[in-house]
């Protein structure tokens, strides 16, 4: 069966006591500009191998047992030139996943665009050129596929596109940001739209990183209190949350956002039916300190299971709505990486208990992921295997991309096996490889 999420009609199947989705997922980076001095892109899926392997890499996702799977589409492959479009990939893809079962929840953009939109998220067009490209291929699995993801992690994107200038457009300041963050708000908003006039079931499923700021300084609680709601930028400039009487307003209009811009997203405004929130203990803890010369600077602290409970109480709070975790997993040893998911799948576990609809968890990536620092440097590959997944990749003579199983993929496996009961009777889920570690 491959509706096992439900589609907008059947929303209200997200608020029942037994609602609850295991998900996995391949790491879909694609950054297409190349470095200005390595002459490196960033294609995960090319640099894991998994345009050849990708038959066999979907039949790993079966074999965990997950009823779903965020699965990004390679927009620049798909439309290598304006007026070119091939459809090969995601038709066999996509297919594969619903012939094994498995509901794909699609990821239309992740980070990069075709190289020939010219100025990236700013080019004028971008809005429309997206929510074309969504609304194609929306068609050509009407019916099939009710999920997508309009662009995972908006302000990640925004701060690397306008804020440190990594990618492209290359903007390097907070009006550089703003920008960055209302084009890709605007195209979001659009996608939306072409999707649901595509098939009116379609959800929406709006992801983003959800990092949280403290500090244990007074001077910099202001500082801190800034960057927080910045975390919610996106997702209250697409549901039309941002008036005169929001805490980002006049920051926004001193970083170059006008009024009318912001009074487009009221107007258009759309509603976030499901939440997901990307998360990582390594990396989603940010606390302010301060520096030599009194300046702050941001610390990323490993960080405990109660980042899962603070930020689902968060985001119910702000919002409402059924919330999923949507990117989670810890880097290193397989010790390290089986105590997260203890600790992770436990916190779910709390929030479900205080009445949060948490309705989903997804382990990401899969297997090893490609470092981003692959871009700008220059070893091989291979040096830049990232260990967070269920398999590993670990290279010998035959296969130097070889996907090896770890303790942790029988672990998920028993979870999604479980279904919803497994988040409750977590030690009986993973007694098993427990000594495995």
């Amino acid at each position: 069966m491959t509706q096992a999420l439900p589609s907008r009609s059947q929303l209200r199947r997200l608020t029942a006591p037994d609602a609850f989705w295991w998900s996995t997922g391949i790491e879909d980076t694609f950054i297409t500009a190349p470095h200005p001095v390595t002459g490196r892109t960033l294609d995960e899926y090319e640099l894991t191998g998994h345009y050849e392997r990708w038959h066999d890499d979907l039949g790993l996702v079966a074999e965990l047992g997950v009823p779903c799977a965020r699965y990004g589409v390679p927009w620049h492959r798909i439309q290598p030139r304006p007026d070119v479009w091939d459809w090969t990939f995601p038709d066999e893809t996509l297919e594969r996943l619903l012939e094994l079962g498995i509901a794909p929840q699609v990821d239309l953009v992740h980070y990069g665009l075709p190289s020939w939109i010219k100025g990236a998220f700013l080019h004028p067009d971008y809005p429309k050129l997206v929510a074309e490209y969504a609304a194609r291929l929306a068609e050509r699995f009407r019916g099939r596929i009710t999920w997508y993801t309009p662009l995972n992690e908006p302000r990640i994107t925004g701060w690397y596109c306008g804020r440190l200038g990594w990618w492209p457009p290359f903007r390097r300041s907070w009006p550089g940001f703003v920008a960055l963050m209302l084009a890709i708000a605007k195209g979001m908003v659009e996608t939306v739209r072409a999707l649901q006039e595509v098939d009116p079931e379609i959800v929406p499923y709006f992801v983003d990183a959800t990092d949280l700021f403290d500090t244990d300084d007074p001077l910099f609680e202001n500082e801190a209190r800034l960057r927080q709601e910045i975390v919610f930028l996106a997702l209250d400039l697409v549901s039309g949350r941002i008036d005169e009487h929001h805490p980002l307003w006049s920051w926004l209009l001193k970083n170059g956002a006008r009024e009318t811009e912001l009074a487009w997203f009221r107007d258009r405004a759309v509603p976030l039916p499901v939440i997901g929130m990307n998360l990582y203990p390594m990396f989603t803890q940010k606390k302010l300190l301060r520096d030599a010369g009194g300046r702050f600077r941001i610390r990323m602290p490993y960080a405990g299971a109660d980042l899962i409970t603070r930020l689902g109480r968060l985001y119910h709070e702000r919002y409402g709505v059924p919330l999923m975790i949507s990117e989670t997993a810890s880097m290193g040893s397989l010790r390290r990486r089986l105590d997260w998911l203890e600790r992770s799948v436990a916190a779910t576990r709390q929030l479900r208990a205080e009445g949060i609809p948490l309705v989903g968890y997804t382990w990401w990536p899969m297997f090893s992921l490609v470092t981003w620092a692959y871009r700008q440097g220059r070893r091989p590959v291979t040096d830049h295997l990232a260990p967070m997944g269920l398999w590993d990749i670990v290279p010998d003579e035959e296969d130097p991309l070889r996907r090896v199983p770890t303790p942790a993929m029988v672990a998920y496996r028993n979870l999604a096996k479980g279904g919803s009961d497994a988040v409750g009777m977590l030690a009986s889920a993973l007694a098993p490889v427990a000594a495995s570690g």
